[in-house]
């Protein structure tokens, strides 16, 4: 198992914002939904060794993030909702910087390879502050994925893009979990069923459904994935 989750909680003075939830993923794109409040950012947190739990264990390709937070952050890709960058950093520049972290061998080579991949070509001399959202989060995703980690958790990673930019991200990200474990978090369904095989939804720090797409319809009276998650989360 790329991920292991079991009975993980992490608890913010008496709120439960995570409450014993247990879960795994392999090689494939894993949507993790949920209202706003549910845990998603926490738990993705937790798994990338920003924030410790408070109880329960989780692991990153055989190492625990408590334990082993640097061999987790080595075999792993973030994507923050945020999307942290440097404004003023050329596009190119940010990703040789990046590079440098990673010890990254022949990084000229790998940085081409990259841009390529996420359509940064014809950005790759402008400043990271000069580019449109769409195009800083392509500059986000191509960190995350330079050092060609075996796990990407990727928080809303399609916000901002228009609609051709969305499919030729949707597509990267197809191409990307036929050999990695992806999370993904997103409020947009169709995103979830353009590219998951798999749905996690989580409601007030709980697990509510793990399923395939096709699982989750079934039990469900054939109801669109908005439909399901709508009853399962209530409509907040």
């Amino acid at each position: 198992m790329s991920i292991r989750v079991q009975a993980l909680t992490k608890l913010y003075g008496q709120q439960k914002a995570v409450d014993g939830i247990s879960f795994s993923a392999e090689p494939g794109v894993l949507g993790f939904l949920g209202p706003n409040g549910a845990g998603k950012s926490t738990t993705m947190k937790i798994l990338t060794c920003f924030i410790p739990q408070t109880s329960g264990t989780a692991s990153v390709c055989g190492f625990d993030v408590i334990a082993q937070p640097l061999d987790v952050r080595r075999h792993i890709g973030y994507l923050p909702e945020s999307n942290p960058l440097y404004p003023d950093m050329y596009v190119k520049e940010s990703l040789g910087f990046i590079a440098g972290i990673h010890k990254i061998h022949e990084p000229e080579k790998r940085i081409a390879t990259i841009i390529e991949q996420t359509g940064l070509g014809p950005e790759q001399h402008k400043k990271i502050g000069q580019l449109s959202k769409g195009y800083r989060q392509r500059v986000g995703l191509a960190q995350a994925i330079l050092h060609n980690p075996d796990v990407l958790i990727l928080d809303e990673p399609t916000s901002g893009l228009d609609p051709n930019q969305l499919i030729g991200i949707r597509q990267l990200i197809l191409d990307l979990g036929k050999t990695k474990t992806i999370i993904l978090s997103t409020h947009i369904m169709q995103e979830v069923e353009a590219v998951c095989n798999r749905v996690i939804i989580i409601n007030k720090g709980k697990i509510a459904a793990d399923d395939t797409l096709q699982g989750l319809r079934q039990k469900n009276n054939n109801n669109t994935l908005e439909q399901i998650f709508i009853s399962l989360t209530g409509s907040n």
